[in-house]
């Protein structure tokens, strides 16, 4: 299930770092992702399921060496699809979700995908504010990809 990506240039700022996830970051891309799938924001998934699945995430590692966010590409032929998108409750409003967008955004257009989906719970004005747009009711999303129920499905068309 899980398909190699071809990896972003890892960019840096003054006290974090964005890169590919590794299988051995597992057990904190589950951490950092449990509070979310607490609150209902994230569907909950075994630390496994990441190790599992490591390559299809980027994550923001702080110099300490702790995750402060992460987000998943899973590519369906030409379309991909954003999933477990969560930032550290302590780095919200830093900028490192912008950074995950933009490298998530890079990593979609080096494997030449031609649309970007999301589902969220929530406002998605992060996912908006880098060209995101409701999708309509009759959009092609990816077959065997399934949104939540009630969730806001967004698309953002890669040039």
């Amino acid at each position: 299930m899980a398909t190699p990506h071809p990896a972003p240039l890892a960019t840096a700022s003054p006290v974090s770092l964005v890169r590919p996830a590794r299988r051995n970051d597992a057990e904190q891309l589950a951490a950092l992702s449990r509070p979310f799938a607490l609150s209902g924001a994230l569907r909950e998934r075994p630390t496994d399921l990441y190790a599992t699945h490591a390559a299809e995430f980027l994550v923001v590692e702080s110099l300490a060496g702790e995750l402060d966010g992460c987000v998943g590409l899973k590519t369906y032929g030409e379309a991909g699809v954003l999933y477990n998108f969560c930032v550290a409750e302590h780095r919200q409003g830093t900028g490192v979700g912008g950074r995950l967008m933009e490298a998530a955004l890079e990593r979609a257009q080096l494997l030449t995908l031609t649309a970007l989906f999301t589902a969220t719970a929530g406002s998605g004005a992060l996912f908006l504010r880098h060209g995101f747009t409701p999708a309509c009711t009759d959009a092609r999303t990816p077959p065997g990809w399934h949104p939540r129920q009630g969730s806001r499905v967004l698309v953002h068309h890669v040039r």
